[in-house]
C-alpha cells in the first residue's frame, strides 16, 4: 500500500471518530458542606493509606480506548495480574464518555466545563487544551520522573498546540521526560499512517518523528514502548507513567471480515466500524461471543419502547438480524483487539517485576469511556449518559492493594486522578473537582456524592434554563438514581433499583416528584460547579452506605449477568 493510500485510510478514521459526536454515533442518523477537603491540597493523612503503601509509590495509568465494563471478560491478563492480585471498583465512571473530553479531564482533574475541551473537531479537541499544567508537571514537581506511551488528545499532529501556537506533531507538553505520543497523520512529506491505521503509527518520540512501524501491529508497538520508556524512567525517584492503547478504537485498515454496510427498516444505511487485528487472534473469542453484549441473551428486542428518551434516541429503529449480526461481528473484532492489547499489559507487569519495581508499584487499568453495542437501539457510540457509555473497567493493584477485593464506592475519571495526586503527596495549580478515594482503596465509605456528567452534540443546541455553553446534556448519576436534563428536550430520571438497564424514564411519574426535587437541586449546584463545589455531599435521602451500595452493585452485576452475559 502506498504512503498516500495509508494517509487516506487514516483520515478516513479520523472522520468517522469525528462523526461519532456529530451525530447519535456511527450507526444513528444524523449549599451543603463539603464532602472531603480539596483532594491534593495538601500532603495526604499516611494513616489514609492501605498498610504498606509507600509514600511516594510508583504510578502506572494504562488507558484503553472506547473499552466497555464487562469487555475485561477478555483481558485474562489483567484479571489474573491486576484484578485477581488488586481491587476491581465496579462503579467507575467516564464523567463525559468522549476520548478527548475525558483525556483532558483525566490529565488536569478537571470536568470539562472547567478546561473546556468539548469534543474531537475545531474549535475544540486537541487545539483547545491547555496542557501547560497536567499530571505531568504536577508529578516533576512532586519528585516523579513522568513517561507517556501511545495516543493521547484527538487532532494531535494535526492541530496547533494551544501553549505553542505552533503545529503539534513535533510539539513535546510540558512535565513528560519521555514522550512516544502517537500523532495524527498531518500531510506533511515523508509521514504516512495514522493513530487510528493500526499497521502503520508515526510517533513523536521526544519531538522526533518516528515512522518506522509500517506493517506492525500498533499494540505492539505500544507494549514495546512502555517497557522501554519505563527502564529509562526507573531509578532513584519514583515515577509516573501514563500508558494508552488506541484498542478497542475502530481503524484502519479495512479487513475482508468486516460487516458491510446495512440499512434499517427506514431505509437509512448504517457503518459499523471495527479495529484493525492482526492474523493470530481472529476468531478467538467467535464461539464465546454468541449475542452483541446489549442485546439479551435469549433475544428480543434491545428496547421494546424508547418513546421516553430524547429526541435523537428516539429516532432509533430496533435493529434487523442482519444489523444485529453487524453488532456481533463488531463485538468480537473489539473483543480480539482487546486481547491483544492485553498480552501486552501482561509483558508490562512482567518487566516490572523483573526489574524490581513491582513491589512498589500502583497499576492502574481503565478506559476513557464506555461504549453502545446495542443497548437503546444504539447500534455503536457512547457520548450519551446512559450506563453503556457511562461506565468504564477500572482495576488497580499495588502494595497494600492485593488483596483480590471488590470496591463498589463510585470513582469517576477525575477521582482518579485526585486520588493518584494525592498517593504521589502532588499538587496542581488550582482545587480539582475530583474526590481523592485513597480511603477507598482500604475499605467502601459509601455513595455520598454525585457524579457529575455532561455532554455536546446530543441535541440541537437550543435555549434553556441552566444550561451554558455548548452542552447539551448535564446529569447527575447516585447509587439509586440517573437524572439527566437535556437541552433538545425530555429530561430523564431513572430508578436504577426498580430499572437498572434504564428501560423506562420516571421522570412524568408523580410517585417520584420528591426524588426529582432533590435531584434538581443537586444538578442546580453541579451544573457549572468548580474545584470544591463539585464536590459537596448529597441530601441524606440520596445518600447510601457502604453496605447499602454494595447489596445494589451485586445485585446489579447478577441482572447484568443474567440478561446479557455469556454463557461460560
Amino acid at each position: 500500500m502506498t504512503s498516500r493510500e495509508h494517509v487516506g485510510t487514516a483520515a478516513l478514521a479520523v472522520l468517522l471518530a469525528v462523526a461519532l459526536v456529530v451525530g447519535v454515533n456511527l450507526l444513528v442518523p444524523a449549599g451543603r458542606a463539603p464532602a472531603s477537603p480539596p483532594a491534593g491540597a495538601s500532603a495526604p493523612d499516611d494513616g489514609a493509606r492501605p498498610p504498606g503503601m509507600p509514600r511516594k509509590p510508583n504510578l502506572v495509568v494504562v488507558m484503553a480506548d472506547d473499552m466497555r465494563f464487562d469487555d475485561l471478560r477478555f483481558a485474562p491478563q489483567i484479571r489474573k495480574l491486576v484484578a485477581k492480585q488488586g481491587l476491581t471498583f465496579r462503579n467507575a465512571f467516564s464523567n463525559y464518555p468522549l476520548c478527548c473530553p475525558a483525556r483532558a479531564s483525566f490529565l488536569t482533574g478537571r470536568l470539562a466545563r472547567n478546561h473546556e475541551v468539548w469534543s474531537h473537531s475545531k474549535p475544540w479537541g486537541y487545539g483547545a487544551f491547555d496542557d501547560s499544567r497536567t499530571l505531568a508537571t504536577a508529578m516533576r514537581g512532586a519528585g516523579y520522573e513522568t513517561g507517556f506511551v501511545g495516543k493521547y488528545l484527538n487532532g494531535y499532529g494535526v492541530m496547533d498546540s494551544k501553549v505553542s501556537g505552533r503545529p503539534s506533531y513535533r510539539y513535546v507538553p510540558r512535565g513528560w521526560d519521555e514522550w512516544h505520543a502517537a500523532i495524527e497523520n498531518p500531510g506533511r512529506e515523508g509521514i504516512h499512517g495514522g493513530t487510528y491505521y493500526y499497521f502503520d503509527t508515526p510517533y513523536n518520540r521526544n519531538g522526533r518523528i518516528d515512522n518506522s512501524y509500517e506493517g506492525r501491529y500498533q499494540s505492539d508497538v505500544i507494549g514495546d514502548l512502555s517497557i522501554s520508556t519505563m527502564r529509562s524512567v526507573a531509578g532513584r525517584k519514583p515515577f509516573f507513567l501514563y500508558l494508552n492503547y488506541v484498542a478497542p478504537h475502530f481503524g484502519g485498515p479495512d479487513e475482508p471480515d468486516d460487516p458491510r454496510p446495512m440499512k434499517d427498516t427506514k431505509g437509512r444505511t448504517y457503518l459499523a466500524a471495527t479495529p484493525a487485528r492482526p492474523d493470530w487472534v481472529k476468531g478467538r473469542y467467535d464461539d464465546v461471543i454468541s449475542h452483541p453484549p446489549g442485546r439479551p441473551r435469549r433475544g428480543g428486542p434491545a428496547e421494546r419502547d424508547n418513546s421516553d428518551k430524547p429526541p435523537r434516541m428516539r429516532t432509533l429503529t430496533e435493529p434487523t438480524s442482519r444489523e444485529w449480526a453487524a453488532v456481533r461481528e463488531l463485538t468480537r473484532q473489539r473483543a480480539e483487539s482487546i486481547h491483544v492489547m492485553d498480552r501486552q499489559v501482561g509483558r508490562l507487569v512482567k518487566a516490572l517485576k523483573k526489574r524490581g519495581e513491582w513491589q512498589d508499584t500502583v497499576l492502574a487499568f481503565t478506559s476513557d469511556n464506555g461504549y453502545f453495542l446495542g443497548e437503546h437501539r444504539m447500534r455503536q457510540g457512547k457520548v450519551w449518559p446512559h450506563d453503556p457509555s457511562l461506565r468504564v473497567p477500572l482495576v488497580m493493584t499495588g502494595p497494600g492493594l492485593r488483596s483480590g477485593g471488590t470496591r463498589y464506592d463510585p470513582v469517576s475519571t477525575v477521582d482518579l486522578s485526585a486520588t493518584l495526586l494525592d498517593l504521589a503527596e502532588a499538587d496542581l495549580p488550582w482545587g480539582l473537582d475530583g474526590t481523592s478515594r485513597v480511603d477507598t482503596l482500604t475499605a467502601d465509605q459509601g455513595w455520598t456524592q454525585a457524579v457529575p456528567t455532561e455532554a455536546v452534540r446530543t441535541s440541537p443546541l437550543r435555549k434553556k434554563a441552566g444550561f451554558s455553553g455548548p452542552r447539551t446534556e448535564i446529569g447527575v448519576r447516585t447509587s439509586r438514581w440517573a437524572y439527566f436534563r437535556n437541552r433538545g428536550g425530555q429530561d430523564e430520571l431513572y430508578d436504577l433499583q426498580r430499572d437498572p438497564f434504564q428501560q423506562r424514564s420516571v421522570i412524568r411519574d408523580p410517585a417520584y416528584a420528591e426524588q426529582q426535587r432533590l435531584l434538581r437541586g443537586v444538578w442546580d449546584e453541579l451544573r457549572d460547579c468548580r474545584g470544591a463545589s463539585c464536590r459537596v455531599a448529597l441530601p441524606g435521602q440520596l445518600q447510601a452506605d457502604a453496605a447499602e451500595n454494595r447489596t445494589r452493585g451485586v445485585e446489579y452485576a447478577r441482572r447484568h449477568d443474567k440478561v446479557y452475559g455469556y454463557r461460560r
